[in-house]
């Protein structure tokens, strides 16, 4: 089994920025790709932006030049730096890891942009 916590989130006004981390415990080998989905009111999941255990990413149309996912082998960390937000940014965003074929998923940290 896999464990995530998330942090960061919370409340920014249009065109602020955010950070959010996602630590992983547990039997974390074989981790390969780490990640961020988000859920917002009325909508399904939907990615958002994903980490190889190699580097390489992958982003939603909607977030490419102002999110910027990192992760940190080392810690089992991942990251998203969220700049320049909208307010159709508000969702519950969750962390996932892929190991083995099988997902894992954090409980979610809330993200709500608003003036």
């Amino acid at each position: 089994q896999v464990q995530l916590v998330e942090s960061g989130g919370g409340l920014m006004q249009p065109g602020g920025s955010l950070g959010l981390s996602c630590a992983a415990s547990g039997n974390i080998r074989d981790i390969y790709a780490m990640g961020w989905y988000r859920r917002a009111p009325g909508k399904q999941r939907e990615l958002v932006a994903t980490i190889t255990s190699g580097g390489v990413t992958n982003y939603a149309d909607s977030v490419k030049g102002r999110f910027t996912i990192s992760r940190d082998n080392t810690k089992n960390t991942v990251y998203l730096q969220m700049n320049s937000l909208k307010p159709d940014d508000t969702a519950v965003y969750l962390c996932y890891v892929r190991k083995l074929g099988l997902d894992y998923w954090g409980q979610g940290t809330q993200v709500t942009v608003s003036s």
